[in-house]
């Protein structure tokens, strides 16, 4: 695990500039709809180049020994331009795991940039990235369970792949778990996804967990998850990820009869 660095060194202008990391990067905002309510539940920040290049453009340059800087950046950067925008709902922020040594001091730069722009504390959501290994099981529950007592939201993302499963769900207890875009496609020709789903759809209910379909990307699959009872997704349906901007949202996903 990597040791924290001094925080005075990580000021809100260096975090946005990407000053302390040696390259600089950008976000796009996706959203997350609330069918039910009809409304936008959140906005993901995703991390982009700084004229839009892909994720992995950025991430192939992240390392043991930029990891915790590039992940307080990251925070800094979707809070500077979540208040920029205008977000009025949850903001979810990707945090990196192997990044955090104590989440009650790493998380001083995030509430710091808060402070800053103005963007209320209790809209941030923190999603656990799906490209970082658990390697510390203990210390992933005492970040989940730390950031939960602190206010904060959480989600575990791309649960149903190698890497996010039911010991991680017995582990600790996310507020949102993110369904796997291969349990999502073509799920509405899929037997064995439908019933996958609409059994975890079930155990979500039973132990208060909102239920998150990511990849959503076509209108028989977003029918069949509302049919399931999903009430939270995202995905190219509802709207693709707008760089630096928010993306229009499919009028389609809140025009169907509930």
């Amino acid at each position: 695990m990597q040791k924290p660095c001094d925080f005075s060194e990580l000021s809100c202008q260096q975090c946005r500039n990407g000053e302390s990391l040696g390259f600089d990067f950008s976000m796009a905002f996706q959203p997350i709809i609330d069918i039910q309510n009809r409304s936008v539940f959140a906005y993901e920040a995703l991390v982009r180049g700084v004229k839009g290049e892909s994720a992995y453009s950025i991430l192939s340059q992240v390392n043991e020994s930029n990891r915790y800087r590039f992940d307080q950046t990251c925070r800094v950067k979707a809070i500077s331009l979540a208040a920029q925008l205008g977000i009025d709902c949850f903001v979810s922020i990707n945090f990196l795991p192997n990044a955090v040594y104590k989440p009650e001091l790493c998380i001083r730069t995030t509430l710091k940039a808060a402070k800053e722009y103005n963007f209320p504390v209790e809209r941030i959501l923190f999603e656990l990235i799906e490209d970082e290994r658990i390697v510390d099981m203990p210390h992933l529950k005492n970040i989940i369970e730390a950031y939960q007592q602190m206010g904060f939201l959480t989600a575990l993302d791309d649960f149903g792949s190698v890497h996010s499963g039911l010991n991680l769900l017995a582990n600790f207890h996310p507020d949102l778990l993110k369904l796997d875009i291969e349990l999502i496609r073509d799920i509405d020709s899929n037997p064995v996804k439908q019933s996958i789903v609409k059994h975890m759809a079930a155990l979500c209910s039973e132990l208060k967990i909102r239920l998150l379909a990511e990849g959503v990307e076509t209108e028989q699959e977003f029918a069949f998850l509302k049919q399931a009872g999903v009430v939270y997704m995202q995905g190219y349906y509802i709207a693709r990820p707008g760089f630096e901007m928010l993306p229009a949202i499919n009028p389609a996903v809140f025009d169907q009869p509930q």
